[in-house]
């Protein structure tokens, strides 16, 4: 019987979960949605999706880590027709580490790129530049199509290289700068992977403490400079009239989906290394209300370099705000670039930048790691072997995004591989927990871990509230699903097809291992139905014809000398 390891303090578990959960989204995405959609008003929706499902669905998944204390698979051994999904995030996982890490290697090649005096940004006399290049002091009308600064060029000529692609059709080789950094991205992941989480619970004392530092460093010269205040009061306008559109809820919800880490496998995979009586309850409130405080926090930061922007080159504020990577590797950088001692601050803004992903790509990668080790025992004695096979596979992968073209795999990779895929993973999560295990006996487990039942509140949003969301996101994430593109460029639907096969590959595990588990089990139909939805632990209750997720006083139909039991809403309050 192999000793499960665990944290080496509780602090580790908690910055390990905070750094997986605050990533580059929370600086890119969040305080852009935040300023395009009422200001403060946004809080609002975003509060309110926070507490009927980001928090429930937090807890629950800290909650089931820790009580089974195996990986994304193994914890369904509560109930084996589910396990399908284990292996769905998994894969989620790691299709986002082939796309996640190639951001991580742009900021590091931006980080080797900001030692100099001047930074490489700056001026439009560079070999990559292009005819339609123009500083923003000969530029003021950003707008205009024809041009582009010195900082959009330096990213996508200088960094990327696209003009050497001509499509997704036409990739080219992997670039050698690209290559190195993205190299050194997974040799600094394997070491702190390759031992479990006594490496990487020490390795997150810096990379998730160290965005806060930097994130306060630069708020504090953010707001000295001229145009910072505006910035800020445009970020915190409010604008309740919004609140009567119903994309702004659809955004809000879409930003608590993907901003707390659910889905992924991470929390699950963290918590299974916990102590069995650690209080996950609390856990689960600290982590996830940081995660959020982050995000505000963040928002300005960048704000109070965006009102400068806008400021200094006399644009509206609506013309240099953006989300995703072009604020992060074009908007920011073009900021720092107009600021005494620049090479210093853009230093220190990639360092931060490096931080936020290394974390994060960490825990995608844990959750792979811990969820097919607990699953194939034998791995267990070759986690370094194993470990080095899972980082160079990644690695090989991630070559197409580092390609001329590769910005095109990045985004389609970006748009496919966690959208509906992770919705759907979620929302067959919750259902297999509380209608099929029952919130019932996940409330007991709950109790024997922490001492008490988790209240009301927790059991009906676990039941009702959080699937019905996550049914909802769905349905949504279906309807309003748009093709990608980056720029003006349109994917070919030969890759479009290719994308959907990609997020189909991952949702498609449900139901062939639900297929799979039925076909392998014994005897007659309705038997194998039976030991597929019972807990592993209590299939000798099967043989003797109980099945006690469903049970009332009438009989649903008889087999043989199996008798199945059904019942609705059990227990719940």
């Amino acid at each position: 019987l192999i000793t499960r390891e665990t944290w080496g303090k509780k602090i580790d578990f908690l910055l390990s979960v905070i750094g997986f959960a605050v990533d580059l989204a929370n600086v890119w995405r969040f305080p852009y949605l935040c300023y395009k959609n009422g200001g403060g008003a946004f809080l609002v929706p975003y509060l309110f999706f926070m507490l009927i499902a980001g928090m429930p669905l937090f807890y629950m998944e800290l909650a089931l880590g820790q009580y089974n204390r195996e990986g994304a698979a193994g914890v369904w051994k509560i109930c084996p027709i589910f396990k399908g999904v284990g292996f769905t995030v998994i894969l989620i996982s790691l299709y986002v580490g082939f796309y996640y890490n190639v951001i991580i290697s742009w900021a590091l090649f931006y980080l080797f790129s900001s030692f100099t005096w001047e930074l490489p940004w700056v001026h439009c006399n560079n070999t990559w530049n292009s005819p339609n290049c123009s500083d923003w002091a000969d530029n003021n009308t950003v707008s205009d199509i024809y041009t582009a600064t010195p900082a959009q060029e330096y990213f996508e000529r200088g960094v990327l290289h696209i003009q050497d692609s001509n499509g997704i059709d036409d990739l080219g080789r992997p670039r050698w700068q690209l290559t190195a950094c993205l190299a050194v991205v997974i040799v600094l992941l394997y070491f702190c992977l390759w031992k479990g989480v006594k490496t990487s619970g020490k390795v997150v004392w810096i990379t998730a403490t160290m965005p806060y530092l930097v994130l306060t460093v630069l708020l504090l010269r953010g707001v000295t400079l001229p145009g910072a205040i505006d910035g800020i009061k445009a970020y915190l306008s409010v604008d309740f009239l919004r609140l009567c559109d119903a994309k702004v809820w659809i955004e809000a919800a879409t930003q608590i989906c993907f901003s707390l880490g659910v889905g992924f496998g991470v929390l699950i995979a963290f918590s299974s290394y916990n102590k069995f009586s650690n209080n996950c309850y609390r856990d689960a409130i600290i982590t996830s209300s940081i995660n959020s405080l982050t995000s505000f926090f963040s928002g300005f930061v960048v704000f109070s370099f965006l009102g400068y922007m806008s400021h200094k080159h006399n644009v509206a504020l609506d013309k240099v705000a953006r989300d995703g990577a072009g604020l992060v590797f074009v908007i920011y950088p073009e900021a720092i670039a107009t600021l005494p001692g620049s090479s210093v601050w853009a230093v220190i803004f990639f360092i931060m930048l490096l931080t936020l992903g290394i974390d994060s790509a960490m825990g995608g990668m844990e959750s792979v790691i811990t969820g097919l080790i607990d699953e194939f025992k034998f791995l267990h004695k070759h986690r370094e072997l194993f470990t080095l096979f899972i980082v160079v596979s990644t690695f090989l992968i991630s070559l197409f995004c580092v390609t001329s073209g590769g910005m095109y795999v990045f985004t389609l990779l970006d748009h496919f591989a966690a959208g509906t895929s992770i919705l759907f993973g979620v929302l067959i999560e919750a259902i297999g927990i509380a209608w099929f295990y029952g919130v019932d006996r996940f409330s007991d487990d709950i109790k024997e871990m922490i001492g008490h039942r988790p209240g009301r509140y927790w059991r009906l949003c676990w039941k009702f509230v959080s699937p019905c969301f996550l049914l909802f996101m769905v349905v949504v994430s279906f309807a309003t699903f748009n093709p990608p593109n980056y720029g003006s460029y349109m994917f070919p639907p030969w890759a479009n097809m290719l994308g959907w096969c990609l997020a189909m590959s991952s949702m498609t595990m449900v139901p062939l291992y639900a297929i799979y588990k039925l076909c392998t089990l014994p005897g007659k139909f309705c038997h194998r139905l039976a030991y597929a939805i019972t807990p592993e632990t209590e299939h000798h209750l099967v043989d003797n014809g109980e099945v006690r997720q469903f049970t009332v006083s009438v009989p649903l139909f008889l087999v043989s000398q199996y008798t199945l039991y059904i019942t609705s809403l059990q227990g719940i309050i």
